[in-house]
């Protein structure tokens, strides 16, 4: 009987400690506060979820922007999940205005979405986004193409010095490619000058 009147004892000093404790740093800066690890959400420690998800360029769009996005400048930032600044912008093209956002990040142009009431055209500068395929813009043409026959054409507009190339197996999807080029104007490059040329744009047209 003594053992457990002791043992009764000791348990009661216990609790009225911790209790004391609780209420005297209950004020302080330090006051201490039990985590319970069925309760935390273990995702957020993945190493995948530390810089927060990247933008995707797909058949649909560029991340939550699409055919159905509104040129207005709630509806492209919703769209790039509010990762950037925008600009907005006109220009002439074939005699004609064009409307467009730029997306920016520190400066630097990361998106241009075009149309007029409606997101027509998306390009993408941002190394950090990759199209459904896997390509970012820096990789070499080689490393998705083996020859410009039926894969490109000479781009047009800004780019007439590039080359575009439909990407594989896609109707929405084109990647502009960037190189040294000394020969003729309107002359397509030999395939072995293209190994050696970038990705410096994809674009999604609707």
């Amino acid at each position: 009987m003594k053992a457990v009147r002791y043992t009764l004892l000791t348990v009661a000093m216990l609790v009225s400690g911790c209790a004391s404790s609780s209420g005297t740093d209950a004020n302080s800066s330090q006051q201490v506060s039990w985590w319970n690890p069925l309760s935390y959400h273990w995702s957020a420690a993945l190493p995948w979820n530390w810089f927060g998800s990247s933008l995707t360029a797909t058949e649909q769009g560029v991340g939550g922007i699409n055919g159905s996005t509104a040129m207005t400048e709630a509806a492209i930032k919703e769209g790039v999940k509010g990762k950037y600044d925008l600009r907005q912008g006109m220009r002439g093209h074939n005699g004609q205005v064009v409307s467009f956002w730029q997306a920016m990040d520190d400066g630097k142009v990361m998106l241009v979405i075009y149309g007029q009431t409606q997101v027509d055209r998306i390009e993408v500068l941002d190394s950090r986004i990759a199209s459904a395929d896997g390509s970012k813009i820096g990789d070499a043409f080689s490393a998705k193409f083996d020859k410009a026959f039926n894969n490109c054409v000479l781009a047009s507009g800004l780019d007439n010095r590039d080359v575009e190339c439909r990407a594989p197996n896609s109707q929405h999807l084109r990647y502009v490619y960037s190189g040294t080029w000394h020969g003729p104007e309107g002359l397509m490059p030999s395939d072995d000058t293209l190994k050696s040329w970038t990705l410096s744009k994809i674009v999604w047209q609707r």
